[in-house]
């Protein structure tokens, strides 16, 4: 594919000759099939999206692979099926090129998440704060601010939905630092 322009036949010959397996793959995480199909989709569209910064020399599949992965392993850490087990058992490969984080990325993720939380409306806002830098329970934060705990439910889940889509494009990158920190602190061994 090098010296290619990235267009609308390149996707979909993409994703005529890699839609089938990827789903296959993204179904041994997921468990579920329709999941599966949605995740494919949007790892699609991502590559769509940024089809101007793809570097059609590397091969686009490894690309595909590892964002069906990472929405796979993110899909499960909001769906509360993550285990702790879970990133040891994946078994990383050595060579992902990422041998210490791009400290202007990392700046840039710090800021974009800063950024989704502040457009947060301002309960909503104060609930995902205490929830995810205070580390308070739902039962907590409801009879901190004295409100149900369906109520806080519902605003983390509002919350969460945004921060997905707001930092969609950086959930590749914000997984990859979190493996490097974890891999750093030796607190997940590798297989």
């Amino acid at each position: 594919m090098v010296n290619r322009q990235f267009d609308e036949h390149t996707l979909e010959s993409l994703f005529r000759d890699h839609f089938s397996g990827l789903c296959q793959f993204a179904s041994g995480y997921v468990k579920q099939e329709e999941v599966a199909k949605e995740i494919v989709q949007d790892a699609f569209v991502s590559l769509w999206e940024k089809r101007q910064t793809i570097d059609l020399s590397k091969p686009v599949k490894s690309y595909l692979t590892t964002t069906v992965r990472n929405k796979c392993l993110n899909f499960l850490r909001d769906h509360k099926k993550f285990s702790n087990d879970l990133l040891a058992l994946e078994n990383l490969p050595e060579d992902t090129g990422f041998d210490q984080p791009d400290k202007l990325v990392e700046k840039e993720i710090v800021q974009q998440i800063a950024a989704g939380i502040a457009e947060l409306p301002d309960k909503c806002r104060e609930i995902f704060v205490l929830n995810r830098y205070g580390n308070l329970k739902y039962q907590q934060i409801a009879d901190k601010l004295q409100i149900s705990v369906k109520t806080v439910e519902t605003q983390m889940s509002k919350a969460l939905q945004h921060m997905r889509i707001r930092l969609a494009e950086y959930l590749p990158m914000i997984f990859f630092f979190a493996i490097l920190l974890v891999r750093a602190q030796n607190l997940v061994p590798l297989l």
